[in-house]
């Protein structure tokens, strides 16, 4: 007996959206594999088998294991966050141009970075890790009461409002900061072209339980926000909790941009870009747009960290340029589908 057209077209569609996610992990693999054997110094595959496998203490397994290595678990990591982060953002307000620095997220880790260098001379990523996540706590809580104050509950409309006016404000304040002590300037200027230079484990291992849970929180809220993408009335007669997705959203999107934006500094277009891209290519399903978005943050990320080694080389480009340089015109193409516009 033939099935009915509607389970033989779901059917289609969950094959189509798992092979999708087959070759999004393929690309990946080959994003990593690129991102450990380019840079000042071109390895090979041999020489990275023989680093992973049987290390003598060589100058290649030194660089494999020292540098390359912890560059790309940074990347992975901060990827992942970084497109599950903007996807959430994009479900919770649903505003198609929403990032994870709409909710104040870069600016308060900003500011904080610059009070922890011109405070206690921190001048190093691992120095300032810390000072980076309280930072986007803070703002991330501030822009939730102010977006919730008054009648009824918080809802897209403010949080966006409160997100955009806590930012500027705070990011008002580390200008004036910067202008005025030339040592803060300076090691701001690094931190705010988004880069994975001597992000080596001890910056991103102490971040990533964080992310972990900020990733759960996530794949947890997926379902109702679904649900919320219908308004908050339907929401409502269907049984969505909406005040509890809204809070444990809000708290995802705190844990994965700022544990991604201590590592490595404000990366732009990831977060607004990729779930776009996964959007187009399996509906508006967050339950699908979540993993997706983890699988190709990553890969764009480490493939534009590449192109920075490699396109002014001997130097390098911070990998936050790349991405604006990148991103920038892929978002316009994206945006004028509808089909990728569409929440």
């Amino acid at each position: 007996m033939v099935g009915s057209p509607t389970l033989t077209t779901v059917g289609t569609s969950r094959r189509r959206r798992a092979l999708g996610l087959v070759a999004a992990l393929a690309a990946l693999a080959v994003a990593v594999i690129l991102s450990i054997l380019v840079g000042s110094k071109p390895l090979s595959v041999d020489e990275l088998v023989h680093a992973l496998t049987a290390p003598t203490g060589t100058t290649t397994d030194l660089i494999i294991a020292d540098l390359r290595l912890p560059r790309t678990i940074a990347g992975l990591v901060v990827g992942a966050a970084l497109g599950v982060a903007g996807a959430v953002v994009q479900a919770l307000t649903r505003n198609p141009l929403g990032d994870p620095g709409l909710l104040g997220v870069n600016a308060g880790a900003a500011l904080f970075v610059a009070l922890s260098v011109a405070l206690v001379g921190a001048a190093l990523p691992a120095q300032y890790l810390w000072f980076a996540f309280v930072g986007a706590l803070v703002a991330t809580v501030v822009v939730y009461l102010i977006g919730s104050s008054g009648r009824g509950a918080a809802d897209p409309v403010r949080l966006t409002l409160a997100g955009v006016a806590v930012a500027a404000v705070l990011t008002g304040i580390t200008t004036g900061m910067t202008l005025l002590d030339p040592v803060t300037f300076n090691v701001l200027r690094g931190w705010n072209a988004g880069s994975f230079v001597e992000r080596g484990l001890d910056v991103v291992l102490p971040a990533v339980p964080f992310i972990v849970i900020g990733l759960v929180l996530a794949v947890v809220c997926a379902r109702s926000l679904n649900t919320l993408g219908l308004g908050d009335d339907l929401a409502t007669a269907l049984g969505a909790p909406i005040r509890a997705t809204r809070t444990l959203s809000v708290v995802a999107i705190t844990l994965l941009a700022g544990g991604a934006t201590a590592i490595a500094g404000p990366i732009a277009f990831i977060g607004l870009m990729v779930p776009h891209v996964a959007r187009w290519i399996v509906g508006p399903d967050q339950r699908w747009i979540f993993p997706y978005s983890a699988i190709i943050a990553p890969t764009i990320l480490l493939v534009s960290d590449v192109i920075g080694r490699i396109i002014l080389w001997p130097s390098e480009v911070p990998v936050g340029v790349v991405t604006a340089f990148v991103g920038a015109p892929v978002l316009i193409i994206l945006v004028r589908r509808a089909k990728a516009s569409t929440l």
